[in-house]
């Protein structure tokens, strides 16, 4: 066994880090160093983390961190980690671009309610994680940056939009990291790398600040993490309520912090049982969804691990038109791209500079009527009812957290899936990741969880969907099913076998 001691810092869990720093077993000087030479070896090659502070500026902040705790003033438990912060989010004098060119130079005078969380409990803000043009499709490419590679093979996608937080993290470049769910954004990514990523209920982190604090609830902020204790412990931190955001859960209170500190910290855990927890596997919902070939079977290898937990996993039927639902879908995305693009579309030579999948969103957009909106908007509510009639019945639902395997990065997106029943053309940009729009209308909290490998070594995962605000206990489940799956944790990228 190797000695913890000759363990690498950027090799250690973000709470490991925590306890260590607290300990003054190493300072927050050798924690942001050993990041920054393990992020000079790698991020070249794999461009997961854009706009990287200075590193005499960020040396210079560990030291006043550390300084700070040798007069015993600690932040919080991420006092002194190191975190670059999805380049979506809006950070305080840092440039945050969405990766676009018509951003580049955009630096904003305050932090988003998810960032500003991080840096008061003692977060150091290095740099931003790399996304697609304006987090618009599940592969991380953008004119400014360029494309984000897989950690598991440099020659495929990341996936998106967070993209560049996943990589960071498999390639421990990164100890913790956010990230944001619009339409699979945080799951996709965290399928595709190995790591577990929290899809959180609507408004448990408030989407602050905004000019819109009523309609556009489809995109969330989450947690992302190479184990569910760092999950638990950072959520706990993003989460919380803001009389500012009025649909905003008044229950993210630092009750509900406790809880998931408890769970981070229960040993228990790992050795329960999920006996008596009922799985509804929906699978690609009776063959509606095209599905690559492997990855079905690839899922049930998951689902064989929560059976080995306990769990009671039931093949399920929809209960839904799922054609129905994604006219709903678009109809709804299309509306809220084209109220967050449609201001840039004044600036110079807008348009050179926007991706057709943008132009096409937002024109889309524009031309929808208030009624097919809210007639959208019902059929959302439907599936709702229709998903909390089988959360009735069953703990959490179950489907693949992708349809496809990573793909070569070269490609901005499939155009076809080659399924068992044979090869299925997309008719849109993002249509091939359909399979994570039922918890996204529902605002359902859905926690990404590994699946394994397929033979080219390339991961992927499952989303557990869980009861409505039910975190804690969709976690607890997470917590469990993690010390089932040890074998496909312990596989690490390849470029990491090699330092």
């Amino acid at each position: 066994m190797q000695n913890s001691a000759s363990v690498p810092l950027y090799e250690r869990s973000a709470m490991e880090l925590s306890l260590g720093i607290h300990c003054q077993q190493f300072s927050c000087q050798e924690v942001m160093s050993a990041f920054l030479g393990h992020i000079a070896r790698l991020n070249p090659q794999f461009n997961a983390i854009v706009n990287l502070r200075d590193t005499d500026e960020l040396l210079r902040e560990a030291k006043a961190a550390d300084e700070a705790l040798r007069l015993g003033q600690s932040k919080g438990w991420m006092h002194g980690l190191p975190i670059a912060v999805k380049d979506l989010a809006q950070t305080a004098g840092l440039a945050t671009t969405m990766g676009s060119v018509l951003l580049k130079n955009n630096v904003p005078k305050e932090d988003c309610f998810m960032a500003a969380r991080m840096r008061q409990s003692g977060a150091l803000l290095m740099g931003k994680t790399n996304t697609p043009e304006f987090g618009l499709g599940s592969h991380t490419f953008n004119a400014l940056f360029g494309t984000t590679a897989n950690a598991y093979n440099p020659q495929r996608s990341a996936g998106g939009s967070s993209g560049g937080a996943a990589c960071a993290l498999a390639l421990r470049m990164l100890p913790v990291a956010d990230g944001s769910d619009f339409m699979g954004s945080l799951r996709n990514p965290a399928a595709w790398q190995n790591i577990f990523g929290l899809r959180p209920s609507q408004g448990r982190i408030p989407n602050l600040p905004s000019s819109e604090l009523f309609l556009t609830q489809l995109g969330v902020e989450g947690p992302m993490a190479r184990n569910m204790a760092d999950l638990c412990m950072l959520l706990g931190t993003q989460a919380g309520y803001s009389h500012q955001f009025p649909l905003g859960l008044e229950s993210s209170s630092p009750a509900f912090s406790q809880d998931l500190f408890d769970l981070a910290h229960d040993k228990a855990l790992p050795d329960a049982s999920l006996s008596g927890t009922k799985v509804g596997w929906l699978g690609d919902l009776g063959a509606y969804l095209p599905m690559e070939r492997g990855l079905l079977t690839q899922c049930e290898r998951g689902l064989e691990r929560l059976s080995s937990a306990g769990a009671h996993v039931e093949d399920l039927a929809p209960n839904f038109d799922p054609e129905r639902v994604w006219a709903a879908w678009l109809t709804l995305r299309h509306a809220y791209v084209a109220h967050r693009l449609s201001p840039l579309m004044g600036l110079p030579n807008a348009q050179e500079h926007m991706k057709p999948e943008a132009l096409w969103e937002v024109q889309a957009g524009l031309n929808i009527k208030a009624i097919d909106f809210l007639n959208a908007s019902q059929t959302r509510s439907l599936l709702y009812q229709k998903l909390l009639s089988l959360l009735q019945q069953y703990d959490v639902l179950c489907l693949p957290s992708a349809q496809v395997w990573p793909f070569a990065k070269e490609t901005h997106w499939p155009k076809s899936i080659d399924t068992p029943r044979g090869t299925q053309t997309m008719d849109t940009y993002h249509r091939w990741m359909e399979v994570v729009t039922y918890a996204t209308l529902a605002g359902l909290p859905t926690l990404n969880v590994p699946a394994g490998f397929n033979d080219e070594g390339l991961p992927m995962g499952i989303q557990l969907i869980g009861q409505p605000k039910g975190e804690v206990a969709l976690l607890k489940i997470g917590r469990i099913y993690e010390a089932h799956i040890k074998d496909w944790l312990s596989i690490k990228p390849p470029i990491l076998n090699s330092i």
